[in-house]
Formats: C-alpha cells, structure tokens, sequence
C-alpha cells in the first residue's frame, strides 16, 4: 500500500490556505512540503501538525492507494 496526500491540496484549494501559510501554521520544513507533493514518507508528527493547524481527521489529508509497484 502507498500513501497519497491529495486530499490534503484539495482541501487546502477549498479553504483557500497556500501551501506556504500551511507550513508557517503547522511549523514544519518546505523539505516537508516536497515530501507530500511527492507522496513520500511524512512522519506521523508531521501529520499531527497537519491535523491540528487545519483542526481535521488524518483521513481528510491522506488515502492509502494500491502500491503499483508491489505487482
């Protein structure tokens, strides 16, 4: 199973939050930042700082999508 963080930018385009006013509200890197444009690994504290500076759940940031390249 992969991780995807698309629901994340949707929800930030829905509430009108740039990426760059995330980063300053949740305290963490813009290295961070490229690790979830990429659907890379994010440390469950960086999903916590998520959570909390956007006040939602885990699942309204990430889904976990059928890895490809497990076939």
């Amino acid at each position: 199973m992969a991780v995807t963080y698309k629901k994340l930018f949707h929800l930030l385009i829905d509430r009108g939050i740039s990426t760059s006013e995330l980063t300053e509200q949740a305290g963490f890197s813009a290295n961070i930042l490229t690790r979830l444009r990429r659907d890379q690994y994010v440390s469950l504290d960086s999903i916590e700082k998520i959570c909390l500076a956007l006040n939602c759940k885990v699942d309204d940031i990430l889904e976990f999508v059928q890895d490809e390249k497990s076939y």
